[in-house]
């Protein structure tokens, strides 16, 4: 009787976002275990998550189940204790000080190149494309890197800083398409080693590095997909550093993931299995970091993008995965799936944005003029 009653509850839920336990539709979803219903209950997010990489249940659809979900606001009508504790941690300790800023690099970057070159463009850009005149995944990368690049102003002979470089393909472009120097900085260790010789022969360094030992100036500085690392407690130094950074007249260009609400933690099984110690910014937390440090010059938000990056990110990842499957295993495949496809539904329902901000340090004289 008691099962049923859980049973109960998931359907009454479920029901909000169109969803059917056992339906034919894609998004529906289909139970293997029947004490799936308690583990939700119990543990929210993290146990729809385990219980997933477990075999408990599937759906054809998760990118299409998670956008329902979501914009539905399901999240929101389940708090387990799991999450209560993540978020109380968050708040008695600085999660992304500097002895901790690395762990990320080896829990999530340096978990095999293979894998990456298998999903990601020619470029190994891990961040979305811009897909306004683009039909392929390397067309929508080129087209941000040259985004980001026209958005800079960069000039032969400039020297610009990556904060958060990844493997190297930003400072790659920068260098050969707009003759720029360029300092890029990691906390992945795979990353510098892979970046080393992607940049050999370039004005390119590639550095293991956490932002918070950064000295130098430079004429421009960017950021791509790295500031939801960097933790709430953090964005105004992340700003402070910027800005100490910046030659006089220069520009700083902000890519990233944002959240409608301001937070001091992440979803608990993205915590757990994916991103440990990230968070997404929201524009007031954002906007509270550059008070008095800069000076607003341009926000262009596309986080439809992103659903349509990820989708390509899985259909690669899924097409790859006899190439990768001596390396890991069907729960990794499962962990991977849905990480990639939930976000992508995260997009979809508008829940997660995608952000560029262009920040100077005193104005441009003359006003900005972003290309789009």
């Amino acid at each position: 009787m008691a099962l049923n009653n859980f049973r109960d509850k998931v359907e009454r839920l479920l029901s909000f976002a169109d969803v059917k336990i056992g339906g034919d539709r894609p998004w529906d979803i289909q139970v293997h275990n029947k004490d799936l219903y308690v583990r939700l209950m119990a543990k929210g997010s993290l146990g729809l998550g385990e219980s997933y990489m477990d075999g408990w249940w599937d759906c054809k659809c998760l990118d299409e189940f998670f956008h329902r979900v979501l914009r539905a606001k399901l999240d929101d009508k389940i708090n387990p204790w799991s999450g209560l504790f993540s978020i109380l941690k968050a708040k008695l300790f600085n999660l992304q000080k500097p002895s901790r800023a690395f762990l990320i690099g080896r829990h999530h970057y340096d978990i095999g190149n293979n894998l990456y070159r298998h999903m990601l463009d020619e470029r190994l850009i891990y961040s979305s494309g811009y897909w306004k005149n683009a039909s392929t995944l390397d067309e929508s990368q080129e087209a941000k890197l040259d985004l980001v690049c026209r958005k800079l102003e960069l000039q032969s002979g400039m020297k610009v800083m990556d904060i958060g470089c990844g493997w190297g393909g930003t400072a790659r472009f920068a260098a050969e398409r707009y003759q720029v120097e360029v300092v890029g900085i990691t906390v992945s260790e795979e990353q510098v080693k892979f970046g080393k010789k992607l940049c050999q022969g370039l004005p390119v360094e590639i550095r293991l590095q956490d932002y918070r030992g950064l000295k130098g100036t430079f004429d421009r500085i960017l950021s791509l997909g790295m500031f939801e690392h960097v933790g709430y407690k953090n964005y105004t130094t992340f700003m402070r550093t910027v800005k100490s950074l910046l030659k006089d007249g220069g520009i700083f260009l902000l890519h990233t993931i944002g959240g409608n609400r301001s937070v001091t933690g992440t979803d608990p099984w993205i915590e757990r299995y994916i991103f440990p110690n990230s968070m997404l910014p929201s524009s007031r937390q954002i906007c509270e970091a550059i008070e008095g440090l800069f000076v607003l010059e341009d926000w262009h938000s596309f986080g439809a993008d992103y659903d349509k990056t990820l989708m390509h990110w899985f259909q690669n990842f899924h097409d790859n995965w006899d190439a990768l499957k001596e390396e890991y295993d069907e729960r990794f495949y499962r962990m991977w799936k849905y990480y990639l496809l939930s976000c992508a539904g995260s997009f979809r329902a508008r829940t997660n944005q995608l952000w560029q901000i262009v920040l100077s340090a005193e104005g441009i004289p003359g006003g900005y003029h972003s290309p789009r």
